[in-house]
């Protein structure tokens, strides 16, 4: 009983921190919509960080433009698929940061579907003018950030034996 317990507390944990993450993403798109749209860029760093209004209608970094139901599509799945790993992430402190990946990733796909269904666009601000990098927001950071924690935790952080779980076919 403790065990299903443990693992509804667990997904309810990672609710709530997902919607707490996309609820700070929407907010500082609000704040992007009603303090920079139709402004001029506000300089934080000069020559290397600005706060820059774009209406994305591509991927991450404007990649593929204009190809809304893909985007959804792709998004609700990210959702599923993240869900049902999240399940498999065997519990205890060892895994959490692996948890943190999951719960940052649908965060990003979540906070930036709810903009393509409301905007049929994505609300972009940061961009780094010192290497002319694409505009992004604190969506895109979630996820590209879960990302590549993902890719460190799995190169370098866990030994082979303690990912068995993340494989869909287990060798006998």
């Amino acid at each position: 009983m403790d065990g299903q317990f443990g693992k509804v507390r667990d997904y309810l944990t990672a609710v709530l921190c997902c919607a707490a993450a996309v609820l700070l993403d929407q907010i500082t798109k609000h704040l992007a919509v009603v303090h920079l749209k139709q402004q001029r860029e506000i300089v934080l760093i000069p020559g290397v960080f600005e706060l820059r209004y774009l209406e994305n209608r591509g991927a991450a970094f404007g990649l593929f433009q204009n190809r809304q139901i893909f985007f959804v599509c792709a998004a609700v799945v990210i959702f599923f698929l993240i869900g049902f790993f999240y399940g498999k992430i065997p519990g205890g402190r060892r895994n959490l940061p692996m948890r943190i990946c999951a719960v940052l990733i649908c965060a990003g796909a979540v906070g930036n579907l709810i903009d393509r269904i409301r905007y049929q666009y994505v609300v972009d601000f940061f961009y780094f003018s010192l290497i002319d990098f694409p505009i992004f927001n604190v969506a895109d950071c979630y996820a590209v950030i879960a990302c590549i924690l993902f890719a460190y935790l799995i190169l370098f952080f866990y030994k082979e034996e303690e990912l068995e779980w993340f494989s869909f076919f287990r060798s006998k």
